[in-house]
């Protein structure tokens, strides 16, 4: 950091498994990549090509390297392996995955219906290779799930293979975890907590209100997701008390 500033939380280091961001890439250009790993590499744990981008990504292995060299994997986003499993054609999807040497894999049924049961398979095939994050919640609006059935599926997800589970919220946020006005489902998250250990569970929060939301609730080192590249050192000072909306929560009795 560039000076001293006492009593703040501290922060995981990386290679981290709490404190996660993963940002979402919707696209981005090789010269802004390298921009973007040179200012933040230090703050961003994983890349996710969201939804299906990397279908039409120009240059996508020397995309993918330009990460790669700054430390930061990259994965696909559900989507495409959706789009996979919708035209039979997972053994196609795994050749992807080894073509482009990823390390990582998201597992997602948000556009798709798929028996939960073969989902688990799927998870526990891909984890003998790849470290898999799976995804729950759907991305219509109109679908709730209730609380029960997410935890139902993140222990079966969890005991099939996946590292980490993530909570559906879409680009932006306004499904799944949170209302169509964005206010976060609070009894759902809090149920899920009861159940789930939070260092397995990655919520995808990309609005700000989102972020401070779960900052307040379990501190500087939870996971987050879909964050957008230039959002992504503004949440480190929401992390870290240093912007209005956690300005004190972290203070305690160190205040004047």
């Amino acid at each position: 950091m560039n000076y001293i500033l006492k009593n703040l939380p501290v922060r995981s280091q990386k290679p981290r498994t709490t404190g996660f961001t993963m940002v979402m890439d919707k696209g981005l250009s090789i010269k802004e990549v390298e921009n973007f790993v040179d200012a933040n590499s230090d703050f961003v744990d994983i890349v996710k090509f969201g939804w299906a981008t990397s279908y039409l990504t120009k240059n996508l292995a020397q995309k993918i390297q330009v990460y790669k060299d700054a430390g930061i994997p990259v994965y696909f986003g559900g989507t495409l392996f959706e789009a996979f499993i919708i035209r039979g054609q997972f053994d196609d999807y795994r050749r992807v995955l080894e073509k482009y040497d990823l390390s990582f894999v998201e597992v997602s049924d948000g556009s798709i219906s798929l028996n939960h049961d073969k989902k688990c398979e799927y998870i526990e095939i891909l984890a003998k290779d790849v470290t898999v994050l799976s995804e729950v919640g759907s991305k219509d609006a109109a679908k709730i799930i209730p609380p029960y059935k997410w935890i139902e599926q993140m222990q079966a997800e969890l005991q099939a293979g996946s590292w980490k589970v993530i909570g559906e919220a879409r680009e932006g946020g306004t499904v799944g975890l949170f209302r169509d006005s964005g206010e976060v489902r609070q009894g759902l998250v809090e149920e899920i907590l009861t159940k789930i250990p939070e260092e397995k569970i990655i919520w995808e929060a990309p609005q700000k209100e989102q972020q401070v939301w779960f900052v307040k609730l379990l501190g500087a080192n939870v996971n987050l997701g879909n964050i957008a590249p230039n959002e992504l050192i503004p949440l480190e000072t929401i992390r870290l008390g240093l912007r209005g909306d956690t300005f004190d929560h972290f203070l305690g009795d160190h205040q004047l």
